[in-house]
């Protein structure tokens, strides 16, 4: 967490408060949006706390790794203006790599997952964060203060990408003009991203950016009207079982009697993988959609 993330906090439960608002007038006049849910929105902001006072307490330890890896530089990349613009682009390509993986990588998904457990889409939707991420997100990260990327530099890069993506998380924002949809990642995009439909499955990765998923074919347009949540719902509100359900599930199948291979399988194959082939991932879903 850097200064910039907290200092935005407010920022964002006021935003979310307008848009509640904004809600009921666009469904009094008759808009279908699936607006707020309390149940759903204290979950998610309830995550959202977890997830700030676990980074906050792994911080100092993190920080550390990345500062001894910046130590340990392989270039002088300096705080220029231009080394400003080279991180944006490579901490924005880091994150699309995070991103994509903890959709298709099973135990990074048990970390990721409860992001997409809602069946709601809107600012608190934003803030449904996960308490295990911030041990997952260094495994893709720390190749930038490796490079030559200071790491505050770095870490509020990481902040500006997260605060950008707070404000995709709505229904109110239909298309944003074909240049910045063609460029940018926006609440259309992320819609799709957040949508349980067998087409929309494990699409539009990007953070600030969209150009990652035209570029490696991960991107899909909004067409169909979004589902959203997972293709099996958990139906709770406990953040707790938000937060480790699939974890939980990951471990009872990786703790069956059956050979290493299909063990390690539970692990660090796609989410819905087995095998037998009785449970599919999402490219097998979608391959079957036609």
């Amino acid at each position: 967490m850097t200064l910039l993330l907290y200092l935005a906090f407010p920022l964002f439960v006021g935003l979310l408060y307008a848009e509640r608002a904004r809600v009921r007038r666009a469904k009094a006049a008759g808009r279908d949006v699936r607006g707020y849910f309390a149940p759903d929105t204290r979950a998610s902001l309830l995550m959202g706390v977890g997830n700030v006072a676990i980074a906050a307490a792994i911080g100092g330890a993190t920080f550390a790794v990345y500062s001894w890896l910046y130590e340990h530089r392989l270039f002088e990349i300096g705080t220029s203006l231009s080394a400003f613009a080279l991180l944006f682009f490579a901490e924005d390509f880091t994150y699309y790599w995070w991103h994509r993986a903890s959709h298709e990588v099973r135990f990074l998904w048990a970390a990721h997952e409860n992001h997409h457990s809602s069946e709601y889409f809107n600012y608190s939707t934003a803030l449904r964060q996960s308490y295990t991420t911030p041990f997952t997100v260094p495994l893709f990260y720390w190749w930038l203060p490796l490079a030559g990327f200071h790491p505050l530099m770095m870490l509020n890069q990481v902040a500006i990408s997260l605060i950008y993506q707070f404000w995709i998380h709505t229904e109110l924002v239909d298309r944003m003009p074909r240049c910045f949809e063609l460029v940018f990642n926006t609440p259309s995009h992320h819609r799709v991203h957040h949508g349980a439909n067998l087409e929309y499955l494990d699409r539009n990765h990007g953070g600030i950016l969209i150009v990652w998923d035209r570029l490696f074919g991960t991107f899909e347009p909004e067409r169909a009207r979004v589902v959203y949540g997972l293709t099996k719902n958990i139906r709770t509100y406990s953040p707790l079982r938000i937060a480790f359900h699939e974890w939980a599930a990951m471990i009872r199948d990786a703790l069956r009697p059956a050979p290493l291979r299909t063990r390690l399988g539970y692990v660090f194959e796609p989410p819905g993988w087995s095998p037998d082939g009785s449970t599919k991932t999402a490219a097998q879903l979608r391959a079957e959609l036609g």
